[in-house]
């Protein structure tokens, strides 16, 4: 049966290298998929559908390299019978090495032309090559005990995220009340030149910080430096952007709104007015409320 190519994003994703492509004999699983085993371990556990895989990867289109994590093992691919290469990925044992050749011209099928690299050729015989050591399995089971288990704890930020607020405000002796969105914004000087309004151009000074007082982010090199966030070639100068044309988060956004060239505040934001419950990279968790330190720089 054809493969569908849900997952033909994993093209450019990986396992790692272990063997040359040209080296051995292929052999064929159909639909495309052609494969061969450096090293087999067939008395290890062997991969199951929806287990997903842990190990080193390398993506060679054709002789073009696209993807490589040799020297650090990841969680790299998922044995979803979608994916075109879900055949050969069951053979696998943790302890195997091995490498999955695709035709490029049938995965080019289910792609539109743009979204095949640039130095693919139809009809020249094209292939990509996963060369993969398979170190690890997280079985299905697992991974949804992981789900659940992340969904619990998610639950737990969001309906403790307004009394970790309270506390804060409380703690830092905030007087101000939150406006309707639960926004609290500390004017701690107010300037007197001209105010931020929309389609002016804005230069701002910020340090941001979780409630706990980790640090993720400063324009301020001095405020960087104290939170360990220095980042060698990092120009450190105000953020200028003009207003209406950069989206921002809209605690920042509606907060500044208004404020004349000059001022220099606090803000203190619940997640729906930040990163929410996606949240923002590793700094910054799911529901995390953030405070913002703000100087207006400059209003033009």
């Amino acid at each position: 049966m054809k493969k569908t190519i849900k997952m033909a994003a994993m093209i450019m994703a990986g396992a790692v290298v272990l063997a040359a492509c040209n080296s051995g004999k292929f052999k064929d699983a159909g639909n495309g998929l052609s494969y061969k085993f450096e090293k087999q371990n067939k008395s290890a556990q062997q991969v199951q559908e929806g287990d997903v895989l842990v190990g080193e990867m390398t993506v060679k289109f054709d002789t073009t390299q696209t993807f490589t994590n040799v020297g650090h093992a990841d969680r790299i691919l998922q044995a979803d019978p979608s994916f075109f290469l879900y055949d050969a990925l069951v053979m696998m044992h943790i302890g195997d090495k091995a490498v999955l050749a695709y035709e490029a011209d049938s995965l080019a099928k289910f792609l539109q032309p743009n979204q095949m690299p640039p130095y693919y050729e139809k009809g020249k015989g094209m292939k990509i090559y996963y060369e993969i050591s398979l170190q690890d399995i997280v079985t299905k089971e697992e991974l949804e005990e992981e789900q659940n288990n992340y969904i619990a704890e998610m639950k737990e930020r969001q309906e403790n995220e307004p009394a970790a607020i309270e506390a804060y405000v409380r703690d830092n002796n905030i007087t101000v009340k939150p406006n309707d969105k639960g926004v609290y914004v500390i004017v701690k000087k107010r300037g007197n030149g001209a105010k931020v309004t929309a389609g002016r151009t804005v230069a701002m000074n910020y340090t941001g910080r979780l409630l706990d007082g980790t640090m993720f982010d400063s324009s301020v090199e001095s405020n960087a430096i104290q939170g360990g966030l220095q980042q060698p070639g990092r120009t450190y100068e105000p953020l200028t952007y003009v207003v209406g044309q950069m989206r921002l988060i809209p605690g920042w956004e509606e907060s500044v709104m208004g404020m004349p060239e000059g001022t220099v505040m606090q803000v203190v934001m619940p997640s729906a007015q930040a990163y929410g419950p996606q949240g923002a990279g590793k700094d910054i968790p799911p529901y995390s409320p953030l405070v913002f330190d703000i100087e207006i720089v400059s209003v033009k």
